[in-house]
């Protein structure tokens, strides 16, 4: 199991390194972000707190567009000689083009629409993407004392957030689950619970991720049999409400549908930083079906 924690760290802190689509700027490597996608790309990226933009032609000629201050503090606006000189065969206006993502954009949209009238502009990404999922599958609660390694059914739903500007590969979830009594082993639990996702492999149509609960509040209940002193056996319901910082990881997948939604598919609870594991290996399945809100 300690072979298994350090090989999925390595594989997170490797895959963090990668970057999405990179090109060189000053020398340097950078992950731009895509705006346009036609005759002429337009890229952005806030590098050291300021907005960059870029071209790209046919050529694959990649281009700053900049607008510096003189001497005198007044904007050179040395991206519309620029843009004009790409855009000449189709003669567009740049006098009044303002040095913004959504000026550029604009801009370079319809430039692409005059020289493809089959084009189609990329829509601008929202900043935060929602997903609201549900699921079901088993457990063999995996922390919990369960001597006969009975697996019950579990389902849930859960609420995930994305950024899809800057840490494109990175979610924060809040979940919730109930573990089912079984006629095997009397106990049942009620999870609401916070974590983290990093995807390592992270397409449009399929990613693979690895995740961890940093919070959870369960509230638990179970059937307990004991001896009282008279050797006769007595039942105890037993309730029990716990908050725990456990640092549970497991790993996942999203498998794309639609343009809306995806299946998803969990192999939950592997192991856990800050609490035990009760003697059983994770058996912990989930498949579910997450849309885009």
């Amino acid at each position: 199991m300690k072979k298994f924690a350090i090989l999925l760290c390595f594989i997170i802190s490797s895959a963090a390194l990668q970057a999405q689509e990179t090109f060189l700027a000053d020398g340097a490597s950078v992950d731009l972000e895509r705006e346009a996608d036609g005759k002429l790309d337009l890229f952005w990226k806030i590098i050291d707190r300021e907005y960059r933009y870029f071209v790209k032609t046919e050529t694959d000629e990649l281009i700053e567009l900049k607008n510096t201050k003189a001497d005198n503090g007044e904007f050179q606006h040395e991206y519309k000689n620029v843009l004009a000189r790409l855009t000449e065969d189709a003669n567009l206006p740049v006098k009044h083009l303002k040095f913004k993502r959504s000026s550029l954009k604009a801009f370079v949209d319809n430039y692409n629409k005059i020289s493809d009238n089959t084009y189609q502009a990329v829509p601008s990404t929202k900043r935060v993407n929602l997903r609201f999922g549900v699921f079901g599958g088993i457990t063999n609660s995996p922390f919990t004392s369960n001597p006969e390694n009975v697996r019950s059914g579990q389902f849930g739903a859960e609420l995930e957030i994305l950024d899809n500007k800057k840490l494109t590969r990175s979610a924060l979830f809040l979940q919730a689950k109930h573990v089912l009594e079984h006629d095997d082993f009397a106990y049942s639990t009620t999870e609401i619970a916070l974590g983290y996702r990093f995807r390592i492999i992270n397409t449009k149509a399929f990613s693979f991720y690895a995740e961890t609960k940093f919070a959870t509040l369960s509230f638990s209940e179970a059937t307990v049999t004991t001896i009282d002193e008279d050797e006769m056996p007595e039942i105890n319901n037993i309730k029990e409400t716990s908050f725990d910082i456990p640092l549970i990881i497991g790993v996942g997948a999203d498998v794309r549908l639609s343009s809306c939604s995806l299946i998803t598919l969990g192999y939950n609870q592997l192991f856990a930083i800050l609490i035990d594991n009760q003697g059983n290996f994770s058996t912990d399945f989930t498949i579910g079906y997450k849309f885009e809100l």
